[in-house]
């Protein structure tokens, strides 16, 4: 595990910064892992899709309107990638964004994503000027919901078989908070 990229936050226990081409390999091993891929868009990932995805993010800023951004989450005692954020401003309306995240099994039950998510939202609000952020999951991806709704998310929609997902249809729920809500949700 390597550190070394651009930090643009800190929590407790993480440094939220960028990827660099030392996280590949430990990045592909959680992605490739087919329980984390279960309810993600990709079902293998393979090493060159992880060091396109490095590659892609080099000399990019996060809160573009309309491209993705992935944060990497490093642990502090030991330099691990513990897994990934994601951010997209809209490109029709840059006061909107979306975020997700990702968790290597060995790192997840520890309170790591709650811990980063938070952050994230502490972060993009003000720097990216933000009115609402959402996130989208899986309907059948219990822990997730229960991850956005403990960072102080609303449900707001559950779309009933809305996408052809893995070759069946799947549904989502949606989940979103307002900057005045997490002024007062935030525990900064």
């Amino acid at each position: 595990m390597a550190t070394g990229g651009t930090a643009y936050f800190e929590t407790p226990r993480l440094r939220v910064r960028a990827f660099t081409e030392a996280d590949v390999d430990a990045f592909v091993a959680y992605r490739a892992d087919p329980d984390v891929a279960r309810y993600q868009s990709w079902t293998d990932y393979t090493h060159a899709e992880g060091l396109a995805l490095v590659a892609s993010m080099r000399g990019i800023e996060p809160g573009v309107p309309g491209e993705w951004f992935q944060f990497a989450l490093e642990a502090k005692d030991d330099a691990a990638l513990v897994g990934d954020l994601a951010l997209r401003v809209a490109a029709d309306e840059p006061r909107e964004a979306e975020v997700g995240f990702t968790l290597a099994p060995a790192h997840q039950g520890r309170g790591y994503a709650t811990e980063a998510l938070g952050a994230l939202l502490d972060w993009a609000f003000p720097t990216c000027g933000l009115h609402r952020v959402i996130a989208v999951t899986d309907a059948l991806n219990l822990a997730a919901a229960a991850l956005l709704e403990r960072v102080g998310l609303r449900r707001e929609a559950h779309f009933v078989e809305n996408v052809f997902f893995k070759g069946a249809w799947g549904s989502e729920l949606q989940f979103a908070v307002l900057e005045r809500e997490w002024q007062i949700i935030s525990p900064r």
